[in-house]
C-alpha cells in the first residue's frame, strides 16, 4: 500500500515538473516578434506554427493553444508602429519606453479616463500624433503592455534574423 502511494506521488511530481517546465520553456523564451494580436479573440497570442488551415497559437492568459483561421486579422506587434508628428515609432520602442518609465511595473489601467490615458501617453511619446492616436488605440496599447508583463515579457526589442 505504501509502495503504491510513493509511486503514484512520484507520477504527480515528475508531470507537475514537466507542465512547470513547458510553461517556463513557452513563456519565458518568447520574443516579441512571435506576439501576435487576433481580430475577434481576446488578449495577445503567441505562434506556435502554421497549420494547414491558418496559424496554430498560444494564449498568453492561459496557454491554451487554438487554430487562427484565414479569416481572421492577425497582426504581428513587432509590425506595428505608432504616428508621430515626425513618422512612426515601432511598437517595441514604445513599450521598451513604457517598461523604463514604469520601473518594469505594470501601466496604467487600460480603463482609465482619457485624460489620464493622453497624459501618460505624452509621457512615454512626447511627440505622438495627437490626430491620428485616438484613446481607444492608447487603451489597446496600454492592455497590451500589462497584458506582455504578466506573461512575463521584459525585453521588446526585436531581433532581425540573419
Amino acid at each position: 500500500m505504501m509502495r503504491k502511494f510513493c509511486l503514484r506521488s512520484l507520477v504527480i511530481i515528475i508531470i507537475n515538473h514537466y507542465f512547470l517546465l513547458s510553461l517556463t520553456q513557452n513563456f519565458c523564451f518568447m520574443e516579441f516578434k512571435e506576439i501576435l494580436a487576433i481580430s475577434g479573440m481576446p488578449g495577445l497570442y503567441r505562434f506556435v506554427a502554421q497549420g494547414a488551415h491558418g496559424v496554430i497559437v498560444e494564449s498568453l492568459a492561459d496557454g491554451r493553444r487554438t487554430n487562427a483561421t484565414g479569416a481572421a486579422k492577425v497582426s504581428a506587434l513587432a509590425e506595428i508602429a505608432v504616428f508621430t508628428d515626425q513618422g512612426e515609432v515601432p511598437l517595441s520602442e514604445v513599450f521598451a519606453a513604457m517598461y523604463k518609465q514604469t520601473g518594469g511595473r505594470a501601466a496604467v489601467d487600460p480603463k482609465a479616463s482619457p485624460e489620464l490615458l493622453k497624459a501618460h501617453f505624452a509621457e512615454i511619446v512626447p511627440e505622438y500624433d495627437r490626430e491620428r492616436v485616438h484613446v481607444s488605440d492608447m487603451k489597446k496599447m496600454v492592455a497590451w503592455y500589462n497584458a506582455l508583463l504578466g506573461a512575463g515579457m521584459s525585453d521588446f526589442s526585436v531581433r532581425e534574423e540573419d
